[in-house]
């Protein structure tokens, strides 16, 4: 299956890259620059497509993204720190903004003649992010087998969309993911801060993963009462 992977840079879709690459034809990875608030992610992003020599598109998004407005990941607003599961992490949200990258990735696909695009929303997303849940992406594909019939016939692949992201961690060591090598922190530092939904949200999967986590954090304690706080 002739695969092109939707990838941040992140943990989990260059680890979903490695997978594709190992279980299916990897034939691309497509990244989308939507005016985030760094873009240090998007260069992990490009390592993967080389370390899989496969080749890299990187989306201009951000006339789009500018009116997107009030996220903290595309606006002039703090970051909140500590888990997902606070209220506090709403404001983390680009609307529409996966619904976007996929339409585009899919008329990527189409063009290239690829079989399937493949994403890594994951269980973990779903309390916060409602264009990560099943019941958006099992729409979308069927919009998607609309809009190209005739034309094309592209799956859509979500293989952690049920699982939480420590069965992602797993996977990526399965696959031989150079953890290192990926880049999740909200605040683009000089290492991860370990405080942001993200970074916390990435300490406690290796934890419950039983991996070992390579990641140089600034704070690699702070995970363990923001999960207790949640709970």
């Amino acid at each position: 299956m002739k695969t092109i992977v939707i990838c941040s840079g992140g943990l989990d879709s260059v680890s979903l890259a490695h997978k594709v690459a190992d279980e299916h034809e990897l034939v691309g990875l497509v990244s989308f620059n939507y005016g985030q608030r760094h873009s240090k992610e998007l260069d992990y992003a490009r390592l993967c497509a080389d370390r899989l020599g496969v080749p890299f598109h990187l989306i201009d998004m951000s006339g789009i993204g500018a009116h997107l407005t009030g996220s903290a990941l595309t606006d002039d607003l703090d970051v909140p720190d500590g888990h997902y599961a606070e209220d506090t992490m709403k404001i983390t949200v680009v609307p529409n903004r996966n619904a976007i990258m996929l339409t585009i990735a899919f008329g990527i696909a189409a063009a290239k003649g690829a079989d399937a695009v493949a994403t890594a929303v994951h269980g973990g997303d779903h309390f916060i992010y409602p264009d990560c849940r099943p019941a958006f992406t099992e729409a979308f594909e069927a919009m998607q087998k609309a809009a190209l019939d005739g034309y094309a016939d592209i799956s859509l692949y979500t293989p952690f969309v049920h699982v939480p992201k420590s069965d992602i961690v797993k996977a990526g060591a399965a696959h031989n993911t150079p953890f290192d090598q990926t880049w999740s922190c909200y605040k683009g530092g000089e290492v991860h801060c370990g405080r942001c939904g993200t970074c916390v949200e990435r300490r406690e999967a290796f934890h419950i993963a039983g991996v070992e986590d390579p990641t140089v954090y600034e704070d690699p304690d702070f995970w363990k009462s923001a999960v207790e706080g949640a709970q």
